[in-house]
């Protein structure tokens, strides 16, 4: 391997570091916590607005900490490094799904407080069809979630790998020699 594909390389502990906080995030979206339907796979007589309320809430603390994972990833000096783009890649779409699911989470909550209030509602089959419908909506935008943030980790062990063929740099030496800057004069 050349000194070339040696300087696109992430360092190892930051890959570590980045897969580990992803494989959390990724079973956190692929949870069963997510759960509307009874036991038989009909809806509820009368769904929980507050449990689907809080459906919204934590899709919107996961896709706040992606989104803020995707932002300091992008701002880091790897995003333009070959791996680091196809994870960005996969970072962003993880990003937008998420955000995706805590709205359609929230819908579903809507609609269930409106289920519970006592009117003349006329077509409290299409609520709770929609409700059934933005529901699984949400949950598809996580199991989309999941897959990305899954070939994210995918890239980044593929990367790892591609570190074995290289010796561990000692802690005295640079694993990289930095290439001389505009200014360095050659003699």
């Amino acid at each position: 391997m050349n000194l070339e594909t040696q300087r696109e390389l992430i360092p190892r502990h930051e890959t570590r570091h980045l897969i580990g906080a992803l494989d959390t995030m990724k079973a956190l979206a692929a949870a069963e916590q997510w759960r509307l339907l009874t036991e038989s796979g009909g809806l509820p007589a009368s769904p929980s607005y507050t449990e689907l309320l809080q459906h919204a809430a934590d899709a919107q603390g996961l896709s706040r900490d992606i989104v803020q994972l995707t932002a300091d990833f992008a701002l880091g000096p790897h995003s333009t490094k070959r791996v680091g783009r196809a994870v960005l890649g996969h970072l962003a779409i993880a990003a937008t799904m998420s955000c995706h699911a805590a709205a359609y989470f929230a819908e579903t909550a809507e609609i269930a407080l409106a289920l519970s209030q006592p009117s003349g509602l006329t077509d409290r089959d299409g609520l709770k069809d929609r409700a059934l419908i933005d529901h699984g909506a949400a949950r598809a935008y996580l199991r989309h979630t999941a897959g990305s943030l899954r070939n994210a980790v995918k890239e980044l062990g593929d990367h790892l790998d591609v570190h074995r063929s290289f010796p561990a740099p000692s802690r005295s030496e640079s694993p990289i020699p930095p290439p001389p800057g505009p200014g360095t004069r050659h003699r």
